[in-house]
């Protein structure tokens, strides 16, 4: 009897113990940015684009789903979805809280994509909390998940614009110089994305902040 216990005591910890290796090994990875043909080659999406590249360069295909176009990726024993939120930016959070919930992905397993025109262009900023800095995208997560304290990787798209020009300025599209530069920074941001899985945000911040 006593043996039975023991045994079956030790079979529900292992059992619940794999289930959060399980959960620990899952991540969700989200662009930021608008849906719509209009909005694809615009400073506000850099966050659909990083995430459009790197599916290319994998070979995968986003599919539409509840609140947004996802990706399920495996990279060592990793799982990753991918998200683009189909909400339109002011309400990005809540594809991000719904995916959350559903996939059952711990908070600290979240990176949010995003673009920032307080850094320069092709910035690399990686951050484990922080203000909304006047991003709606940001503001709406930080409101729907109640918590400043989320993983996030900031690209800066740069601020040449004049005042009151901000909306045409994000809403706009590359110049051609921005387009030159542009693969080198998709390419090194998909690097970034396997860091943040594999080594951990504290490593990838490290490596990647201000490269």
């Amino acid at each position: 009897m006593i043996l039975q216990f023991i045994k079956s005591f030790f079979e529900t910890k292992t059992s619940s113990y794999l289930k959060e290796t399980d959960i620990m090994k899952k991540f969700l990875v989200v662009g930021l940015g608008n849906i719509g043909s209009e909005y694809s080659e615009t400073r506000h999406n850099i966050g659909f684009k990083i995430l459009d590249s790197f599916a290319k360069s994998e070979s995968l295909i986003f599919e539409p789903q509840k609140l947004g176009a996802v990706i399920n990726y495996k990279v060592k024993g990793r799982s990753i979805l991918f998200l683009k939120p189909s909400t339109y930016m002011n309400l990005s959070g809540k594809a991000i809280r719904y995916w959350l919930e559903k996939e059952k992905i711990p908070l600290e397993n979240l990176l949010v994509i995003t673009d920032d025109i307080n850094l320069p262009f092709g910035t690399i900023r990686v951050k484990t909390k922080g203000s909304d800095g006047g991003h709606n995208g940001l503001k709406d997560t930080q409101n729907t998940l109640q918590t400043t304290s989320y993983n996030r990787y900031r690209f800066g798209v740069g601020a040449d614009f004049g005042k009151g020009k901000q909306v045409d300025y994000v809403l706009g599209e590359w110049s051609e110089e921005e387009k030159d530069k542009l693969p080198e920074r998709l390419n090194k941001s998909a690097d970034l994305i396997k860091s943040f899985v594999l080594a951990g945000i504290k490593n990838t911040m490290n490596v990647f902040n201000n490269t």
